[in-house]
């Protein structure tokens, strides 16, 4: 049998062990064995228990802080470079990192370019990732990169809700390309929200482009952190008249008063994906995993075929 026949293997870093194995399963293999040494200084050494020779190997993890995170995925493509896999595919579900895409004030690093340097170096000849901050950042790797679009499994749950009149919302200029991708494919509305922040994780003012009244606004973006900025889109929002607000972000980071923010606010859901684990669980919170979606590209990648049936925006 050639190499390119043999069953690819899966490993998961510690970040994200719960949705590899979702992702293993999905797929129909095993997930692989990987041990991770500790040293009381808080150095750590991942090592595969199982020969990689000649393979396609998956290495998932997302890469969000803890620097851990990332250290690990690194050192782990390392480990598979120095163990003669022939195909190592990074799988990131979320980029950590990303919102470092330019140089936006003076004597500031471009952390996403150096995350992508230091991925390749490690040894990754491809990358897998879902809904990057920014789309330029592919454009940072020389390898291939394949950029999935949550919409994919995001949009068929909304169908599911059987909502009438749907507005959908971008709670910022930035995000207005996804906004619109969603609304030509559940045919709604588009309002926008312009936002002046006074610094990084603090809005100053806010003011609503379009028109909420007697509807049901679904408010889309890329990631929640601290939920500051959509909490206060959808107290806005209820303000103008709409009938419920629900949001959709891929990457639920929630750090800081996140969660008490979800809570207090008027949303009704917060529908997100399982790239990053919770940390704690909320009634308001509904998690859609994107694991059958990896599986599914990761098989196509393995047997050389299209994977463009995949992308809904």
């Amino acid at each position: 049998m050639g190499s390119s026949q043999l069953e690819p293997k899966i490993f998961a870093c510690s970040q994200s062990k719960e949705l590899a194995e979702k992702i293993a399963k999905s797929y129909g293999v095993k997930l692989g064995n990987v041990v991770v040494s500790r040293f009381s200084d808080g150095e750590f050494q991942p090592a595969f228990v199982e020969s990689v020779r000649g393979r396609r190997v998956f290495i998932i993890g997302s890469t969000f802080p803890t620097a851990d995170n990332l250290m690990e995925m690194l050192l782990m493509l390392d480990a598979a470079k120095r163990a003669s896999a022939r195909h190592i595919t990074a799988v990131i579900p979320y980029f950590g990192w990303a919102r470092q895409d330019r140089k936006d004030q003076p004597r500031v690093a471009i952390g996403a370019k150096l995350v992508a340097n230091l991925i390749q170096t490690a040894g990754a000849t491809r990358i897998m990732t879902m809904d990057l901050h920014a789309d330029q950042i592919q454009g940072f790797f020389e390898k291939p990169v394949d950029h999935l679009f949550a919409s994919t499994i995001f949009l068929p749950h909304v169908k599911k809700l059987n909502l009438e009149n749907i507005t959908i919302a971008s709670p910022d200029m930035g995000g207005s390309k996804r906004a619109y991708a969603y609304s030509k494919y559940l045919e709604s509305e588009v309002v926008i929200c312009y936002k002046q922040r006074l610094k990084a994780n603090v809005i100053s003012t806010m003011e609503l482009i379009g028109d909420v009244k007697d509807r049901h606004v679904i408010l889309v973006d890329d990631m929640i952190d601290t939920g500051g900025t959509l909490t206060k889109a959808a107290d806005l929002m209820m303000e103008k008249g709409a009938l419920s607000v629900r949001a959709i972000c891929t990457h639920p980071i929630l750090s800081g008063n996140a969660y008490e923010h979800i809570e207090k606010s008027k949303l009704l859901e917060l529908i997100v994906s399982d790239t990053i684990p919770l940390k704690k669980q909320s009634s308001k919170i509904k998690v859609v995993s994107c694991a059958p979606l990896f599986a599914d590209v990761m098989h196509k990648v393995q047997d050389n075929t299209s994977i463009s049936g995949q992308f809904l925006m």
